[in-house]
């Protein structure tokens, strides 16, 4: 399943974008929204992996909102203007739909968006399952290759996982789960701490009261994690 949110100023064009995304099975909906304000806000506590809208808005174009976006889902431009079409693609845009458009385009822009969820997936883990020492991480349409022996640590969020790398500023945000990621990284390095969290055991450097601390980032040992976390420390304690 895809979530997905609509973002349209025109009433009739946002109910028949709702209609096509009930209509589609792996899509799931996440809300409508008629301004890219309040669709900004959404996602700033609710990612998504799919975001249909339109450009020419009162409040702001639909392309400056993909801008704004810190973490930017993948994006579909519905628009009823051709020339902003380059601007699209260039905001590495799955599609552009011209309206007025009919089920079957809208459909074959959303296989478009399952084919990269689906390289994403398979990219993101053949060096990992191979036994290798990195794995290839697709992030923001990009795939990005990431050493095991920099990640220090990565949280879950429901359908996405964010890998946070040494001397990178932002984590890198991917499509997937902790339990896939589980599964694919060396035991022996890295360990489930909390249903949210996987660290890096060789990059911890400090433990407060069974809190393992990141720079100015605290990452509990939830309880069911502990007893396996402490046999760890025991182990290299002097």
């Amino acid at each position: 399943m895809l979530t997905v949110i609509a973002i349209d100023d025109e009433p009739l064009a946002l109910k028949l974008v709702e209609g096509y995304v009930k209509r589609t099975p792996v899509l799931q909906l996440a809300g409508l929204f008629d301004n890219a304000l309040d669709a900004m806000d959404y996602l700033s506590e609710h990612p998504v992996d799919l975001v249909l809208t339109d450009i020419q808005m009162p409040d702001m174009k639909g392309t400056d909102f993909v801008r704004m976006l810190e973490k930017a889902p993948m994006i579909i431009f519905t628009t009823a203007y051709e020339k902003y079409a380059i601007e699209g693609f260039r905001l590495n845009a799955v599609d552009y739909l011209m309206k007025p458009f009919g089920y079957d385009e809208f459909l074959t822009a959303i296989r478009k968006a399952e084919h990269l969820v689906e390289l994403e997936r398979q990219s993101a883990y053949a060096t990992a399952e191979a036994g290798g020492k990195f794995l290839f991480l697709k992030s923001e349409y990009k795939v990005r290759r990431v050493n095991f022996s920099d990640i220090l640590y990565i949280e879950g969020l429901k359908d996405y996982i964010k890998v946070y790398v040494q001397h990178e500023e932002k984590p890198l945000l991917s499509l997937s789960s902790l339990k896939v990621l589980e599964q694919k990284l060396p035991s022996v390095s890295f360990m489930r701490v909390h249903r949210s969290f996987i660290v890096n055991l060789d990059k911890i450097e400090t433990i407060d009261r069974l809190r393992i601390v990141f720079g100015d980032v605290y990452i509990p040992v939830g309880e069911q994690y502990k007893e396996r976390f402490q046999e760890f420390v025991e182990r290299n304690f002097l």
